[in-house]
């Protein structure tokens, strides 16, 4: 994840072999792409939280947005994707309030909309666990959360950090957000 980098951090990791990276402000990545745009093969991922009037430019700067936590954005995304924009559904499993995310008693009416969008292609789920120091509390999320794309039939599964991707992986994801532990801590903005 390369929120709150610059530029020059992602035409670093696109030089030594990555070619997918995570935002997540729209605000933010406007400045920095027209630095990034011309780099070919990357992609970039929305992973914040992303708000309806915000909609429209997110789906033009971003490869694949992450976060579609309910029907009136996946609608609105619906109308508005003008290319291909691969998306996955944000869904909320714990408690805490400060997290977004669709309830999974939403998640098969969102699904559908997003199926049926022709721009759209919907990729699977992605979940943000409570955070913890131990992996192993994140483990019963991921588990819930591949357990819900099954019975969609979504393969993919974005979930886990850089404090519990191993618990992540080992419960099927095929994305991981490790900004952390390839960056380093965030600069203080």
């Amino acid at each position: 994840m390369t929120k709150k980098f610059p530029a020059a951090t992602i035409h670093e990791a696109y030089a030594l072999g990555l070619r997918d990276f995570g935002e997540n402000y729209v605000q933010e990545f406007e400045r920095k792409h027209p630095e990034v745009a011309g780099l070919a093969g990357a992609r970039y991922h929305l992973i914040g939280s992303l708000q309806s009037n915000k909609s429209n430019r997110a789906a033009e700067i971003f490869s694949a947005i992450e976060t579609i936590d309910s029907l009136k954005l996946a609608r609105r995304l619906a109308e508005q994707a003008t290319g291909p924009l691969d998306v996955m559904v944000e869904v909320k499993l714990g408690g805490e309030e400060t997290k977004t995310g669709a309830l999974p008693e939403a998640v098969p009416e969102i699904v559908a909309v997003l199926r049926e969008a022709k721009n759209l292609r919907l990729t699977g789920l992605m979940t943000m666990p409570p955070w913890s120091t131990d992996a192993e509390l994140s483990r019963p999320y991921f588990r819930r959360l591949r357990e819900l794309a099954e019975r969609h039939g979504l393969a993919g599964l974005s979930m886990g950090m850089s404090n519990d991707f191993e618990a992540g992986i080992e419960e099927g994801a095929t994305i991981v957000r490790i900004g952390t532990a390839l960056f380093g801590p965030r600069p203080k903005a």
